[in-house]
């Protein structure tokens, strides 16, 4: 299985980016405004998309794939593409902060602690839908892992379009997102006019 391994907050810099929306408290070291080198189009273009997939978690094959699915789909092709990022399982348990970092998340996902529906689901990049159950097993619920999550976690706001329940690390799906409630500072528009080309 491919992994990324470059260093989180050295990404951050070079893609401009703040380590919270990764859920990560540090300050990545230097400012990360680069020098004022004038960008070109495609340059910007590929920025953006690369900060989606760092930002999921997703390699190019699969982010092309959702791309594929989007264009697909009713309504603008850049806001279904957020929106299908944003119902990725592994982001659904980081957004109802039972994982501190998307990167958490995926790994609670793949070690089979998460009911959806009553059903253990392993796939990170599994798509809920509204109306949707999801929650922690039983047997985890006590561990020391979960208390230090939500001791972390605690502070951080629930998006509106999810119910959570943190004592018993539950929660439901009320609504699909729509792009204005997802804060995620990607141009979705420019990932679009480089995929179209």
């Amino acid at each position: 299985m491919a992994v990324d391994r470059v260093p989180v907050l050295k990404r951050c810099r070079s893609l401009g980016l703040e380590p919270m929306y990764l859920g990560i408290d540090k300050k990545s070291g230097r400012t990360l405004t680069r020098s004022n080198r004038k960008m070109s189009e495609y340059a910007l273009q590929l920025r953006e998309k690369q900060k989606a997939k760092f930002i999921y978690g997703v390699l190019e094959k699969p982010f092309r794939n959702y791309y594929k699915k989007a264009d697909r789909m009713k309504g603008m092709t850049g806001s279904n593409l957020m929106i299908l990022l944003e119902r990725r399982l592994d982001n659904v348990i980081f957004r109802m902060t039972f994982a501190r970092t998307r990167r958490e998340a995926r790994q609670i996902v793949d070690h089979k602690q998460v009911l959806v529906n009553g059903k253990c689901i392993n796939i990170p990049s599994y798509l809920i839908k509204a109306g949707d159950v999801i929650e922690i097993k039983e047997k985890c619920k006590g561990s020391q892992r979960y208390k230090d999550i939500l001791e972390v976690t605690g502070g951080r706001s629930v998006p509106a379009w999810m119910d959570v329940d943190q004592e018993n690390l539950k929660g439901e799906i009320k609504a699909l997102p729509t792009r204005e409630e997802i804060d995620v500072p990607v141009d979705e528009m420019l990932i679009v006019e480089l995929y179209s080309k």
